[in-house]
């Protein structure tokens, strides 16, 4: 079909590895070209379900600006797209369409209806984000073989028991795909991550409310661009090796390993959500055991598969071959040790935070300075900018020592920010 994306599969490694080398790291670089755009209206089902954090704490501007916001999502909507916009308290409700427990397809008269009722919502009652997701993931339940999307706005902390809030999300992993957006500075990164993580989505900071209408735009047309429902990344790995971890590291980090199900025992396919047209990139390490000089084995198999249908639409080997050749085996490959420093970056960041959440300063100090470093050593000009306003370093020392006082946005933005990950660049750097 004219509007469905080609995919191609690209490995990026050093083959090589010592006489008792046991690990190989992959860089695969997935990308989709051609499909449709928004203006091209795909011809693949979608359905769209618009959550807003309704809960008192949304009162005032705030909850003018999700309206609003909520009714630019409502435009965006492609003719045709089954839609619905859940309210979210201590409850889950569908305020439109109203009295029906299906979502409706997406057209200028069933848009206007879904903005007058947006209009009329109010700000009362507690936050329950695991009801919303629920409520949600049972609309969407109704169309299964479509592009599933939830978008969720929350300003608070989720009320629920975090047993209670991980076995919804457990429920509904992989079956719908889920972006949080977080508003104002009294929300938890954490929870939306674990909603980002389990439902394959994005989490990000609105630090200025009044960007929120264009958030949910952006969100929202991403969203009608994708013309594929889902797509697992297949990998084998010989029966005398051993998968250890499979990561996309590419827009943003996202650890896929613990998603795995098993085709056979050699083999397991790892979900990658929905796609357009679109590049993403997946870091996978495999242990192999120690072999002869010259020996040359496939370590890996990788396929990118529809699950739907079990075709296979890009694929991809990962070797490995022993060498006494010491420059051919402590060669590493630059896109396999750029993301090996992304992901450094985020788990010091994380670790840091923490640590200064707990008042743990030496631990806080040392984690937040490296990240500051290599921050700055990789480019990520934005990052280190935000690092340097919760530690600073003395240049003539290079004495670090954490700031006193620290805006709780700012903190909440390096936090967001840490699982978005840079490019390689052409040059190398």
């Amino acid at each position: 079909m004219a509007d469905q994306p080609v995919f191609t599969l690209n490995v990026d490694q050093n083959k090589y590895l010592p006489l008792d080398g046991r690990e190989v790291h992959a860089i695969l670089t997935v990308g989709s070209t051609g499909g449709a755009t928004v203006q091209a209206a795909p011809s693949a089902e979608a359905a769209e379900v618009i959550i807003i954090d309704t809960s008192g704490s949304m009162s005032g501007s705030k909850i003018r600006e999700a309206r609003q916001a909520a009714a630019t999502a409502v435009r965006t909507l492609r003719d045709g797209v089954y839609f619905a916009v859940i309210a979210g308290t201590e409850s889950a409700r569908v305020v439109f369409p109203g009295g029906h427990a299906n979502l409706v397809k997406a057209s200028p008269a069933t848009r206007a209806e879904a903005e007058r009722a947006i209009s009329r919502l109010t700000a009362h009652g507690g936050t329950a984000m695991g009801e919303w997701l629920k409520l949600a993931g049972h609309l969407l339940t109704a169309h299964p073989s479509a592009i599933r999307h939830a978008l969720l706005m929350t300003d608070g902390q989720n009320n629920e028991r975090p047993e209670v809030f991980a076995s919804v999300l457990a429920g509904w992993s992989g079956k719908f795909v889920a972006d949080c957006l977080g508003v104002g500075d009294d929300w938890v990164p954490a929870e939306l991550r674990k909603v980002a993580e389990a439902l394959l989505g994005t989490f990000d900071f609105v630090r200025n409310q009044g960007d929120l209408s264009e958030y949910f735009r952006r969100l929202t047309q991403t969203s009608m661009s994708k013309t594929v429902a889902d797509l697992s990344l297949r990998v084998w790995v010989p029966q005398t090796a051993r998968l250890k971890f499979v990561k996309q590291v590419s827009p943003t980090l996202l650890d896929l390993t613990g998603k795995r199900t098993d085709v056979n025992p050699l083999t397991g396919d790892y979900p990658t959500g929905s796609w357009g047209a679109e590049e993403r990139e997946y870091h996978i390490c495999v242990e192999v055991p120690p072999g002869q000089v010259g020996q040359e084995i496939r370590a890996g198999w990788v396929k990118l598969v529809r699950p739907d249908t079990q075709e296979t639409v890009a694929s991809g080997n990962v070797l490995a071959q022993w060498t006494d050749d010491l420059a051919q085996s402590t060669r590493i490959n630059r896109k396999v040790a750029h993301y090996t420093g992304q992901a450094e970056l985020h788990e010091l960041i994380q670790e840091g935070l923490n640590a200064r959440s707990v008042g743990d300063v030496d631990t806080a100090t040392a984690r937040l300075a490296k990240a500051r470093q290599i921050a700055t050593d990789s480019g990520r000009e934005d990052t280190a900018r935000l690092l340097e306003r919760v530690v600073e370093v003395d240049p003539a020392t290079g004495t670090a020592r954490l700031r006193r006082n620290v805006d709780k946005a700012d903190e909440i933005e390096l936090d967001t920010g840490s699982v978005r990950t840079s490019r390689l660049r052409k040059d190398g750097n």
